[in-house]
């Protein structure tokens, strides 16, 4: 099925703001069809007048459905078509005077947005919809019809949207506020999660503003703070000792006019508990890399220590490189160290890694090193081996192709999705004739050959007269996060 997002752009004339806002709509609609007891379909005018097509459906979680098929990219037809066309002309909210036999009620609603109809929102109640209304159904059905209300006037929803698979839903727990922060009505499960935290008595009745804040510590998950109850949407967590419930806060307007809240709970003791281990697993890694960084920075000292105390240039000189190697493994776990997850910004990597390079000429020159392009994230398994791989060669391009004198080094990346291209470039001495990487006795270049393959990527070293010097060329594939 094409994503939402792709569909709007290429079937409809709506502009972005318009799309973003359908597409939150549908994000948020799930607490309107379960507290309407409807499903819900949304028509989108297509680039030919008057045609609509379906961009997307939804069935309550609440009652029976009366769409068993899946619309979604269907064209309006028949009574649907001259319904919607009707509410998306006048901007009115239409009840079908005759609903197919399926349905009790039909309802077309034109979502508006600066006075015009954007998109028409249908409404369709199952007519095996058994209801026995009782208190819950009918706060249920006060809050959907005040939502409709909403979406009609462009008013829903509201920032910030809910939090994926974390967010309180209508059937978790139910209440009802008024414009004082009274409540007016608790479900069962409303009153079982306020129970955990050690509410004593009735919540109704209650001002759940005072008694969310006398009860317990309060983490707010959206923007703002606690007390904006009925002005925007908030969600928090509300807790006592070792249990954890979720709120999520939404303002309901009727007629443009402020009519209390709706608040749904849920107990997220458990949720709260996998964030805190996931919190303490993030700082133990990037402990870790921190302390890798530490062991690998006193490795390098140590070779260096010892090359010092070397009477052979040869042996001086290899473990001058070790150094090297040691270094730009430990620069990548300095960036570990300070990041969240296992990506690396490796733009910093190559930065550190060529302030190295300069290092290499000694006296007798100055190297002028330098990045062109981005490498965006790379994979930490990824990051490693190329950062000792992109050192080998600068380390190579300095030495043989610079001769350790004066000259440039110029590392470029090429990134798009799933494809790297990596280029280190000197403007040194071109490499000899007949030149092969494969049979050469380099360390280096054998470890840059190693390195590349193992991450399923390409290496190559020529020598191009056009644009002289030494180029060397990496390519690997791998997907973009």
């Amino acid at each position: 099925m094409i994503p939402m997002a792709t569909a709007l752009e290429e079937r409809s004339n709506l502009d972005v703001e318009d799309q973003r806002w359908l597409i939150s709509l549908v994000r948020e609609w799930h607490v309107l069809a379960d507290t309407a007891f409807s499903d819900l379909v949304l028509w989108v005018a297509t680039r030919e007048p008057g045609a609509f097509w379906a961009v997307a459906q939804r069935r309550p979680n609440t009652g029976p459905t009366s769409l068993a098929d899946d619309i979604t990219g269907s064209d309006a037809e028949g009574a649907t078509l001259q319904l919607v066309q009707q509410a998306f002309a006048t901007g009115l909210l239409l009840d079908d005077p005759q609903p197919p036999v399926d349905l009790g009620i039909r309802q077309a609603i034109p979502l508006m947005r600066s006075g015009c109809a954007v998109a028409v929102l249908e409404r369709r109640v199952s007519s095996l919809q058994s209801l026995k209304l009782g208190a819950l159904e009918d706060n249920y059905l006060d809050a959907g019809n005040a939502l409709i209300d909403m979406a009609w006037r462009g008013e829903y929803p509201i920032d910030p949207p809910g939090t994926p698979l974390a967010s309180p839903r209508i059937g978790d727990g139910f209440s009802r506020i008024d414009n004082d922060g009274i409540v007016l009505f608790a479900s069962p499960n409303a009153v079982s999660s306020f129970r955990r935290l050690g509410l004593s008595g009735n919540l109704e009745g209650q001002n759940l503003r005072q008694l969310v804040t006398s009860l317990a510590s309060i983490s707010v998950l959206g923007q703002g703070p606690v007390d904006e109850f009925g002005r925007r949407t908030v969600e928090l967590d509300v807790e006592v000792a070792t249990t954890s419930i979720r709120l999520r806060v939404i303002p309901l307007r009727l007629v443009g006019q402020r009519v209390g809240e709706m608040v749904l709970s849920v107990d997220s003791t458990a949720i709260r508990e996998r964030e805190r281990q996931l919190v303490t697993k993030d700082a133990t890694i990037r402990e870790v890399h921190h302390r890798v960084k530490n062991n690998l920075q006193t490795v390098a000292s140590l070779l260096r220590l010892q090359a010092r105390r070397m009477d052979s240039a040869e042996a001086r000189d290899a473990l001058k490189e070790a150094v090297s190697r040691v270094q730009s493994i430990a620069v990548v776990h300095e960036i570990l160290s300070h990041s969240y997850d296992e990506m690396v910004a490796f733009d910093v990597v190559v930065d550190q890694l060529l302030l190295m390079v300069g290092d290499l000429a000694g006296i007798t020159g100055t190297v002028n090193a330098f990045r062109k392009g981005s490498f965006g994230l790379i994979p930490a398994d990824a990051a490693t081996a190329l950062s000792l791989a992109i050192t080998e060669l600068c380390q190579n391009a300095v030495e043989h192709g610079l001769g350790y004198n004066s000259g440039r080094v110029e590392v470029s990346a090429a990134r798009d999705a799933n494809r790297l291209d990596v280029t280190v470039w000197n403007d040194g001495e071109p490499l000899p004739p007949n030149f092969a990487v494969d049979p050469t006795k380099s360390l280096g270049l054998s470890i840059v050959g190693t390195l590349i393959s193992d991450l399923g990527g390409t290496f190559a070293l020529f020598s191009d007269p056009e644009v002289g010097g030494t180029t060397a060329t990496i390519s690997l594939e791998f997907a973009a996060n």
